[in-house]
């Protein structure tokens, strides 16, 4: 990684943690500078301002914690696979906690860009990465043929945001107590219905 490369990241890094764990009012651009070791003004080579700097670093953060749902939900459908929906509420719930910043705005405490999550990139592959793995169950015909991928991944997606979203402001045992009701939910919208007995 070049030298400048090395400073932004640093910098990022700094970024997160300072704004994790103080917010975006309460941090300074000169507070992260100094966090990662760089020249008060060395951020604004990399970054215009404050507001620029923290939106990298949450879609950073953020995109720290998609990037393991991704990969709990690319896998090959069938009758033996896991049901890769609660394996993906579960390893989000799981990442949150160990991204600051991420976990700062789940918790509406930066109200002013909560609304930022819902279109950075790594959501959108997220977004994207569901609607394939539903259409290829609708292939293996463990899913619903008259659905629509796209939107219901879509769906899917949102439902399990607001649910991390609940998780994060009221605990965990919100999960605990309504998971399997969720679960349920899905079920009904996506699975095939099994032939009547």
């Amino acid at each position: 990684m070049a030298k400048g490369a090395q400073t932004r990241q640093a910098i990022l890094d700094a970024a997160t943690v300072r704004f994790g764990r103080d917010g975006y009012r309460s941090t300074s651009v000169a507070d992260i500078a100094r966090d990662a070791g760089v020249g008060g003004t060395v951020a604004y080579t990399y970054f215009p301002n404050k507001e620029a700097l923290f939106l990298a670093a949450l879609d950073e953060d953020a995109a720290a914690i998609i990037e393991e749902g991704v990969t709990t939900v690319v896998g090959e459908p069938g009758a033996g696979a896991p049901d890769w929906r609660q394996l993906l509420i579960f390893s989000l719930l799981g990442a949150v906690e160990g991204h600051p910043l991420a976990r700062r705005v789940l918790a509406g405490l930066e109200p002013d860009v909560t609304d930022r999550v819902l279109e950075i990139p790594a959501l959108t592959e997220l977004r994207k990465a569901c609607a394939e793995r539903i259409a290829a169950e609708q292939l293996a015909g463990t899913v619903r043929s008259d659905i629509d991928p796209v939107p219901i991944g879509s769906g899917v997606v949102s439902i399990m945001l607001s649910l991390l979203m609940s998780v994060v402001q009221v605990g965990p045992d919100a999960a605990v107590a309504y998971g399997s009701d969720v679960a349920a939910v899905f079920e009904a919208a996506i699975d095939r219905t099994p032939p009547p007995r």
